[in-house]
């Protein structure tokens, strides 16, 4: 499936907006905000979205309003996020659950609750939409090369089957912006650890000619969905290397460690009866 970009700010699936009228939908980039920090030159800004210890915390609340303004029409629109950990874990909020008082440790989050937006921060590491559009349930997941090992995608669309009876038919899914293969350099230590949890690993492993093996996770997380039975077409690709393209996206690695935070953010519009 072909993606479409829907503005500088926010990168989109124009298929599921057409399909999805109800859904809300999209993965940010740097372009369109406040934050003046990591900036790459003195006239721009950049939507940081992380409260890193660099960033001004009123300049990252500001950007996460434009942020929800520009996905769901409404600068009020909550941003329900999780504590990162790198882990294969998901949580769940329910239709009518009170929002949490205090983010849970989780990296993946799964919802049938309208009127708010999921959401995952990324700098580098893989983060991953799902949508059934059958049963309206939504999910954000953050894949770095831990909760890749860890299957974080394949085990949060199994607990969206037990919790809301999804079924791979009606799922559709999108990777965001991430390092690629191209920039992701990685030891043997971890390579071993890839092909000791999947079959598949000599696919994910690219070797050059001076012998650095470069680690391919958006193709890990591409076949996580395929294992889970979601069909081939239905999963998009957006957005491309973040380490490759740093006008347009932050980088852990590209910049050294010090930068700004992207989020993708899914969600279920109020509307009802569409």
């Amino acid at each position: 499936m072909k993606p479409t970009i829907s503005s500088s700010m926010v990168l989109a699936v124009h298929e599921w907006s057409a399909r999805f009228p109800w859904l809300w939908h999209g993965f940010s980039t740097r372009a369109g905000g406040v934050s003046a920090v990591y900036s790459q030159d003195a006239q721009s800004c950049d939507l940081n979205l992380g409260l890193t210890a660099e960033d001004d915390p009123a300049c990252v609340g500001e950007n996460r309003l434009r942020l929800a303004e520009r996905v769901s029409g409404l600068r009020g629109t909550p941003l329900v996020g999780i504590r990162q950990i790198h882990s294969g874990a998901s949580v769940t909020l329910r239709r009518n659950q009170a929002l949490w008082s205090e983010a849970p440790q989780a990296d993946g989050i799964l919802s049938d609750q309208p009127g708010v937006l999921l959401a995952v921060q990324t700098a580098d590491c893989i983060p991953v939409l799902v949508v059934d559009g059958n049963q309206r349930v939504v999910a954000a997941f953050h894949a770095g090369w831990r909760g890749t090992v860890q299957r974080i995608v394949e085990q949060g669309i199994a607990q969206m089957r037990s919790e809301f009876g999804s079924q791979p038919e009606h799922l559709v899914a999108a990777i965001g912006p991430g390092i690629g293969a191209c920039c992701y350099a990685v030891g043997e230590e971890l390579v071993e650890r890839f092909t000791q949890q999947f079959t598949y690993a000599e696919h994910l492993v690219q070797r050059t000619e001076a012998g650095t093996q470069m680690l391919d996770l958006t193709e890990a997380n591409r076949r996580q969905l395929l294992a889970t039975g979601i069909d081939a077409g239905q999963i998009t690709t957006v957005g491309g290397c973040t380490c490759c393209q740093p006008q347009r996206f932050f980088s852990h690695r590209g910049q050294l460690g010090r930068t700004g935070r992207m989020m993708s953010v899914v969600g279920i519009a109020h509307t009802t009866g569409i």
